[in-house]
């Protein structure tokens, strides 16, 4: 692992295996690790958890910074995840030691398949709920939103992987990790005994001394493994009214979210397109100037979250829908994870394309947002494109 216990260098010297030294070093349990487009970093152990009470988590996460650093931490930050509850008890931590270094995707050795062999996948599967009754929701909410009552909704569903055998979640973090290395791949403690692995597309928000970043994406269509259907759909999601309209209501959340923190706010006129392995999605990268220096990373995040993206619109009525329609607890699915340090600088992902690991078991997540002119066949199948990211990490498919 690399020696550095501070925070990262601006502008990095790129050394092969930096990066791919901490993925390697993750170990399950109270190991933290993050990697994203800007740092890889690995936090060892709990020096400090965020406490859960009624003041707001922004507010609990500087105030625990800040005891740190008083008692001597030279940099403490804070790594881990929130979940999609305004309410829920988030799962933050000051680790005993952090190790930064530039991000995976500038590491040549991120292109080598994943150390150690890929075992024989073993799992029973079980769909909650089944796409007929996760179709027959989708069914529910147009109706309801063709008669005016609501806008959008996302609707969310699941599926149990159970095995014979103790999982091996190093093994999947570097699956996930090496199959899109340009994105968000994270392993967090999520509760007592359970582990939030993932690897997500979105940026939620990031600041960096007086400036932001925010990436939203709504809008999807499945790739395709054959080149000219891959474009063809490219450019049909470029094109199609009923994305273009879903991503812009987003769009307008994160502007009407961020602008009363900035002095100036970008954001352009028409959505880009954005990749994973498994998915293509309409992508808007919003950029502005803080109004007020002082204003951390985690305030912006939760002045954001949950973005229609991930909830629906009216936020209200949405997650009434939710409640009605999704036959599970969501946790931290469409919650937050990411970091913050001292000075209030930080990332926080979206948690999507994720799992939540405990004991022999795995639930993976995923949702599609559904507008007036959603078809539950259109959604169902979205959702099912989703969960490719995970289930191909863990040798599993429905």
């Amino acid at each position: 692992m690399p020696a550095s216990l501070s925070e990262p260098r601006t502008a990095p010297v790129v050394t092969p295996g930096e990066a791919t030294a901490l993925l390697d070093a993750y170990r399950a349990g109270t190991d933290r690790f993050l990697g994203t487009p800007r740092h890889t970093l690995l936090g060892r152990g709990t020096l400090a958890d965020v406490p859960h009470d009624s003041r707001p988590v922004s507010l609990r996460v500087r105030e625990t910074l800040r005891e740190r650093r008083a008692a001597g931490t030279p940099s403490p930050v804070v790594i881990g995840a929130l979940p999609f509850a305004p309410d829920g008890p988030a799962a933050l931590a000051v680790p005993a030691s952090v190790a930064w270094a530039p991000p995976l995707r500038e590491d040549p050795l991120v292109a080598l398949p994943a150390p150690g062999a890929e075992r024989t996948a073993d799992w029973e599967i079980r769909e909650v709920p089944e796409p007929a009754v996760y179709g027959a929701a989708v069914a529910a909410a147009v109706a309801r939103m063709r008669a005016g009552e609501f806008d959008k909704v996302v609707l969310a569903r699941t599926v149990e992987l159970t095995s014979r055998r103790d999982l091996e979640l190093p093994s999947m973090v570097q699956r996930l990790a090496r199959r899109d290395p340009s994105g968000y791949t994270f392993a967090v403690p999520s509760g007592p005994g359970r582990t939030l692995v993932g690897a997500s597309p979105e940026l939620l928000v990031s600041r960096t001394g007086g400036r932001l970043t925010a990436n939203p994406l709504a809008g999807s269509a499945p790739r395709s493994a054959d080149l000219a259907e891959d474009v063809r759909r490219a450019a049909a999601l470029l094109e199609s009214p009923k994305d273009l309209h879903e991503h812009a209501v987003v769009v307008d959340a994160v502007r009407a979210a961020l602008a009363p923190f900035c002095t100036r706010l970008d954001i352009p006129e028409r959505p880009t397109l954005v990749r994973t392995a498994a998915m293509w999605h309409l992508s808007t990268t919003v950029t502005g100037e803080l109004a007020d220096p002082r204003v951390c990373a985690l305030e912006l995040a939760s002045a954001l979250h949950p973005t229609p993206a991930v909830c629906g619109t009216p936020t209200a009525p949405a997650r009434e829908v939710i409640a009605a329609s999704e036959p599970f607890d969501r946790g931290p699915y469409t919650g937050m994870v990411g970091w913050q340090n001292a000075d209030g600088d930080g990332e926080w992902v979206v948690t999507i394309r994720c799992a939540e690991a405990e004991g022999r078991a795995l639930r993976l997540f995923a949702g599609a947002g559904v507008v007036a002119g959603s078809s539950p066949e259109a959604e169902t199948a979205e959702t099912g494109a989703k969960f490719r990211t995970f289930l191909s990490a863990v040798g599993a498919a429905l």
